[in-house]
């Protein structure tokens, strides 16, 4: 909901409260008193047009949501500034014999003021379901709000999750890599070892060999 809004709300609500009050003192009234009064009354109503005018710009220029609200209570402050320019319609084109003064207020004034009194009412009502509108569409997006920050949150641990996998994972594709290695240098080192245990034992050979044929030469002589 708009502040600005709402400031000009409760100021076209103060208004029209007096304007109403005026019109209804005004109709009882006469002569340069009665003048002063409707003369007050046109001032008020000017001001109020003038709130209305501000307030249909300030919807507009809201989001579709809220300007659909807004719009939909502002028909009924215009119905309402109507209603208060049809008073002082009556009440200026009223002639001044007493007679027509008391029917004049007796019916016009009466079935006026009821219905305008009814259109208030009606107006509450409308002000304070789209209050309670504007609270759920509030709520609904701190809870959207909360879900989203929520969500953020997951997805920076699943980041972090992702990073310590990779990390893992490269880790072990080095550990995997020194162990190759350490198997290529065992297997040198297993054939190295075999291949000085035949030299070894070719030597030995070659020694029992030479000791027995010194001996076979020495035993014959």
């Amino acid at each position: 909901m708009s502040e600005v809004f709402d400031g000009y709300e409760r100021q076209y609500c103060e208004i029209s409260a007096s304007l109403s009050k005026k019109c209804t003192s005004a109709g009882l009234l006469d002569g340069e008193q009665k003048k002063q009064k409707v003369s007050e009354i046109k001032s008020g109503l000017d001001d109020a047009e003038a709130l209305i005018r501000k307030m249909d710009l300030e919807a507009r220029s809201l989001q579709p949501t809220v300007k659909a609200m807004l719009l939909a209570k502002l028909r009924e402050y215009k119905s309402d500034l109507n209603n208060l320019k049809s008073e002082l319609k009556r009440i200026t084109s009223a002639n001044s014999n007493n007679k027509t003064r008391e029917d004049l207020l007796e019916l016009g004034m009466a079935d006026t003021l009821a219905a305008s009194t009814d259109q208030r009412g009606r107006l509450l009502m409308s002000t304070e379901r789209i209050n309670q509108s504007s609270e759920r569409i509030k709520e609904s997006r701190r809870t959207m709000l909360e879900t989203e920050e929520l969500g953020v949150s997951i997805l920076q641990d699943l980041h972090q999750q992702r990073q310590s996998l990779l990390h893992a994972h490269n880790t072990l594709h080095g550990v995997d890599d020194n162990i190759g290695k350490s198997r290529k240098i065992l297997g040198a080192m297993s054939r190295r070892m075999d291949r000085n245990k035949w030299i070894i034992g070719t030597v030995i050979v070659v020694l029992v060999l030479a000791i027995l044929l010194i001996l076979y030469f020495k035993l014959s002589h």
